[in-house]
C-alpha cells in the first residue's frame, strides 16, 4: 500500500465511518500501519471503494481534521495504540475556480445574491446600486443616495435595501414589466434615524425586518412593511446633502422601530439569528458581541473579546457566531448566556482586517471570509489548527493582488465578492463534501 514505510511493523486498528452513503466502506475495524497520514489513509479508502480514479479524502478524529500520523495523534491525545481509533472521512475540498467578473466605475462595497432569478446586487462607492445577471449584464440601476453605498441586500425577488455614508436606508422595488435594456429603479422609501455612516445591514426576509450597524454607535431595527413603519420624527437625521431647490422630491421618509443603544464605539456588523428572527446580534469596535431581544428592544447579553470586531455571521447548526477582527483572525463564539467561555476557538491566516464573513448554506462547518489583505479564505471550523482550506486571490490584469476585499457571499451562484479592484467577482463553489 503506497504512503507507508516498509520498515514499519507497528499497526493499529482503525474503523472508518462516513455520513455519505455513496462512499461508505465496511465498518469493521482493520489493521493499518501506525505511521500513516492523510494521503496513505486516502489510498486505503480508494482501494476499498475500488475507484476508477483516486478521490482525495480528509479524515476527522474526534471531530477535528487529522493533520499528523495516526501514531502521533494517539500519543498527543494519550490514547493507547491497542484501542480502536474511529476516523470519519469526507471528500477533500478542491479549490474554487474563477468564473466571471463585472466591472464598476468605483470600489464595490457590497454584494448580495437573489437565487430565484439568479441575480446579483452590488453597492458601490459611486453611490449607485446595480442588479446584474449571470452574464455580467447590468439589468437595473438605482441612483438616489447622496454619498457612497456601503451595504446593499436583497429582501425578496423584487425588493432590496441599501445604505451608506448618507446615513439613510433606501428601500427599492424592481419593475419586472420594464422593457428597457437597463432600467432605472426608484426608491420606494427612505428610513432615517442613524446619525453616521451605515456600515452593514442584515435582512430577515420572512419577517421583513432589517438590522443596521452604524458608525454612530447605534443598531437600527426597521420594518420593510410601510404600513407598519413609524413616520420619520420631525428632527430625524437624514441625508447629509440637503435637497437643492427645484430638485425632485425624494421618497417618503420613515423612522425606525427602535434605535438600540449600548455600544461605546462604532457598530461594524449585525445579524439575525436564523432560527429565531426575534434575536439579533451586533459586533463593534468596542470589542463586544451583543445579543438583543428584538421584541422588547432589550440587551440580553454582552461579551467582551480581545480585539475590535469588524464582521459577524451565524453558523446556525453549530449555534456559533463567527466574528472577524482587526487583529487579522476570526474567532468563534457560543452566544448562549450559559456558555462558559467567551471564545471557543480562533482561525488564523489573514494578514489584514477580516471585513466580511458568509456561511456555506450547504455545509454547516464551512464559511468564507473577505479581508483587506486582498484575499478570500475558505474555512472548515473542524480544522481550527491547520488554517484555511483554500485562499482565493483577486488577481488580474492591472491588479497588484493586494486590493482590499470589502464583501463576500457564499451563494448558490458560487462565492461572490466585491472590492477595491472595482469588480464583482464570482468564483465557483469548491467541490467536495
Amino acid at each position: 500500500m503506497g504512503g507507508t514505510d516498509p520498515q514499519s511493523t507497528h499497526q493499529v486498528q482503525i474503523k472508518f465511518t462516513t455520513r455519505h452513503p455513496d462512499i461508505a466502506v465496511p465498518t469493521a475495524s482493520i489493521l493499518v500501519p501506525a505511521n500513516l497520514k492523510r494521503y496513505g489513509l486516502s489510498q486505503i479508502i480508494n482501494h476499498l471503494l475500488d475507484t476508477p480514479a483516486a478521490i482525495p479524502f480528509e479524515f476527522l478524529a474526534n471531530g477535528s481534521f487529522l493533520r499528523t500520523s495516526i501514531e502521533k495523534y494517539l500519543s498527543d491525545n494519550g490514547l493507547s495504540s491497542e484501542s480502536v481509533l474511529t476516523l470519519e472521512y469526507v471528500r477533500a475540498i478542491v479549490p474554487p475556480k474563477f468564473q466571471a467578473a463585472f466591472q464598476h466605475d468605483d470600489w464595490v462595497s457590497s454584494v448580495s445574491v437573489e437565487w430565484e432569478n439568479k441575480r446579483i446586487l452590488s453597492g458601490s462607492y459611486d453611490g449607485i446600486v446595480r442588479v446584474w445577471n449571470e452574464s455580467a449584464q447590468c439589468l437595473y440601476t438605482g441612483a438616489g443616495h447622496t454619498d457612497s453605498v456601503k451595504t446593499a441586500k436583497w429582501i425578496s425577488a423584487t425588493k432590496l435595501v441599501s445604505a451608506g455614508m448618507d446615513r439613510g436606508l433606501r428601500l427599492w422595488e424592481i419593475d419586472e414589466e420594464s422593457v428597457e435594456e437597463i432600467s432605472e429603479i426608484s426608491a420606494m422609501a427612505e428610513f432615517v434615524g442613524h446619525r453616521g455612516t451605515v456600515e452593514k445591514i442584515h435582512v430577515d426576509s420572512n419577517s421583513g425586518r432589517i438590522l443596521s450597524a452604524g458608525m454612530d454607535l447605534l443598531v437600527g431595527f426597521w420594518t420593510t412593511d410601510i404600513s407598519e413603519a413609524p413616520k420619520a420624527p420631525k428632527e430625524a437625521p437624514g441625508s447629509k446633502a440637503k435637497r437643492r431647490k427645484g430638485s425632485p422630491i425624494g421618497p417618503p421618509r420613515y423612522g425606525s422601530l427602535r434605535m438600540l443603544e449600548g455600544h461605546t464605539s462604532p457598530v461594524s456588523g449585525v445579524a439575525f439569528d436564523p432560527k429565531d428572527s426575534t434575536v439579533g446580534y451586533s459586533v463593534s469596535w468596542d470589542h463586544t458581541i451583543r445579543t438583543w431581544d428584538l421584541t422588547t428592544y432589550s440587551l440580553v447579553d454582552a461579551r467582551t473579546t480581545q480585539h475590535p470586531l469588524l464582521s459577524v455571521c451565524v453558523l446556525p447548526t453549530l449555534s456559533l457566531l463567527a466574528c472577524g477582527s482587526s487583529a487579522r483572525h476570526i474567532t468563534l463564539h457560543d452566544p448562549r448566556v450559559s456558555a462558559s467561555t467567551v471564545t471557543t476557538s480562533t482561525l488564523r491566516g489573514h494578514t489584514n482586517a477580516v471585513i466580511a464573513l458568509s456561511p456555506n448554506k450547504n455545509n454547516e462547518w464551512q464559511m468564507v471570509s473577505a479581508s483587506h489583505d486582498g484575499t478570500l479564505r475558505i474555512w472548515d471550523v473542524r480544522a481550527t489548527e491547520s488554517g484555511s482550506i483554500w485562499t482565493v486571490k483577486r488577481e488580474g490584469e492591472g491588479l497588484s493582488g493586494k486590493e482590499k476585499v470589502f464583501d463576500v457571499e457564499w451563494s448558490g451562484l458560487g462565492i461572490v465578492s466585491g472590492g477595491e479592484d472595482k469588480r464583482v467577482r464570482i468564483d465557483e463553489s469548491p467541490k467536495g463534501e
